[in-house]
């Protein structure tokens, strides 16, 4: 019998906890246990935000996006888009950024789909997010205050480093459907 990596212990623990049913990873896709990883970090961090995995549509989880800049930045991350408890598809983000910044970090994004709509629109492919969208940075509570714009909310959960930032981009984001 093949041994249980903590990670995936730790998850089939909080998942038997949870009166509904969650997303299960695949133990030997190192994408879905990273993204299981961030999901009970987010939830951690914050336990509203259990409402947002109950009621939406679906949802992008972005497990480690990496940024850096020097005025002149970007990020990039790869992630999975799941719908009913499932991967549905995987999807990358990338981000361009000028103005004044300097550092890195690497952070987790969530984005919420409100409905079919919303997720179909992003399934589509070339989704983008402009200057104008706010992502809310996960504190305790902080959910409590986060709205959906346009069918989607926006979630970003800090992993570490450093970055002083006040920069304009966007984020453009596809999205291939699971074979």
């Amino acid at each position: 019998m093949r041994k249980l990596t903590p990670l995936l212990f730790a998850f089939l623990i909080a998942a038997a906890a949870s009166p509904a049913a969650a997303f299960q990873p695949d133990p030997n896709n190192a994408l879905e246990l990273d993204a299981a990883r961030a999901i009970l970090d987010i939830k951690q961090a914050d336990p509203g935000i259990e409402t947002y995995f109950e009621n939406a549509a679906g949802y992008a989880v972005f497990p480690g996006i990496g940024k850096g800049g020097l005025v002149v930045g970007g990020a990039f991350g790869r992630g999975l888009v799941i719908a009913n408890d499932r991967v549905v598809g995987l999807t990358s983000m990338s981000q361009a950024t000028v103005g004044f910044q300097i550092g890195a970090q690497k952070y987790a994004q969530f984005i919420f789909f409100r409905d079919t709509t919303a997720l179909n629109h992003f399934k589509r492919g070339n989704f983008e997010f402009g200057a104008q969208a706010s992502a809310v940075a996960v504190t305790l509570g902080a959910s409590a205050d986060a709205s959906y714009d346009e069918g989607v909310a926006i979630f970003t959960h800090a992993g570490g480093g450093l970055m002083l930032e006040g920069s304009v981009g966007g984020q453009k984001f596809t999205f291939e459907p699971k074979p």
